[in-house]
């Protein structure tokens, strides 16, 4: 009896000392990449805060970009993050919708969502030469061959770079979907049919509202992946000095961003200065300032589509009580 008291006592050692090495394995593997995601954001602002200024933020810039602002770059990567999120989410989410709701478990959709999920694994640079190929030579010059528009559509510009960054966050959103639909109960669906409501009535008044929250996780991702890609508007539409902002007069009257321009972007500008400077150590408070800037955008992007989830959930929460 002694023995086996002995023996059990031992194993429960064993098990506590691999139970705490585990544990501390974890913690260990946690806290690193967090103490150095807070050291480079030290850094950062560190290095960056005696860079910002009124002027740094709303001036253009001069004397090839040693001096002014950096408004032009705020300018463009805002409303390019904004275009691709309004080219990617309608067809991500459709996409999402038909791949749970209509498509079923054939060969067929097995085959499609394993092309989603290669695609989510292509290098970005893939998908920069794949957006000058398609949507630079041969949709834009299709549509200035059409319209006789000269070469208008068929260079690098704002709307291609857009569409570019919405092919490389498409995966994203199209995942984040069908996770937030295939975690709607199926009962809430069979009684919404059971009272004689149709297939696409009940997606759009039962599923679709339950799972806004999920659907808007795969928007904050996709701004995060999209504001800070340097190599798919390497040749689709950023340009490295544009002191003048892509806008265009609508009718010659009202003013309007022009999509058919190249535009300044932050992720691009820092490239360009850490790597194609004259005196790339001259230029690092620019280098700082602007990376700063660069996450406190993402963070706001971020942090605005957070506030709409936490709005859809609570209305949730408001109509399910």
């Amino acid at each position: 009896m002694n023995t086996v008291l002995q023996f059990n006592s031992m194993t429960e050692k064993k098990i506590n000392w691999s139970e705490t090495l585990l544990t501390g394995l974890t913690l260990f593997f946690t806290v690193v990449p967090f103490l150095t995601v807070i050291l480079i954001l030290i850094q950062v602002l560190v290095q960056g805060l005696p860079a910002i200024s009124w002027t740094f933020l709303s001036a253009a810039p001069r004397d090839g970009m040693m001096h002014g602002g950096i408004f032009p770059c705020i300018f463009g990567t805002v409303f390019v993050t904004l275009i691709m999120i309004v080219m990617a989410l309608p067809m991500g989410i459709g996409a999402g919708i038909y791949l749970v709701e209509y498509a079923g478990q054939g060969p067929i959709v097995r085959v499609i969502r394993a092309a989603v999920n290669n695609l989510a694994g292509v290098p970005s640079i893939v998908f920069g030469l794949f957006g000058v190929g398609f949507f630079i030579l041969f949709v834009g010059r299709s549509i200035d061959t059409v319209l006789k528009t000269g070469l208008l559509f068929g260079q690098p510009c704002m709307l291609w770079a857009a569409a570019t960054l919405a092919v490389l966050v498409l995966p994203i959103i199209i995942v984040s979907t069908e996770e937030a639909l295939n975690a709607v109960p199926q009962s809430h669906r069979q009684a919404s049919l059971a009272l004689g409501a149709t297939k696409w009535e009940t997606i759009l008044n039962v599923v679709l509202p339950q799972a806004r929250g999920g659907i808007l996780t795969g928007a904050i991702l996709s701004i995060s992946r999209g504001v800070g890609e340097t190599a798919p508007i390497l040749f689709t539409g950023a340009a490295y000095f544009l002191p003048h902002l892509p806008a265009a007069d609508l009718f010659g009257v009202i003013p309007m961003v022009n999509p058919a321009s190249q535009f300044m972007s932050l992720s691009y500008h820092i490239f360009v200065m850490a790597t194609q400077s004259i005196d790339p150590v001259k230029t690092l408070p620019i280098q700082y300032g602007t990376t700063l800037v660069l996450i406190a955008l993402t963070f706001l992007m971020n942090f605005t589509a957070i506030g709409f989830r936490i709005h859809f959930r609570r209305q949730q929460e408001k109509f399910s009580h």
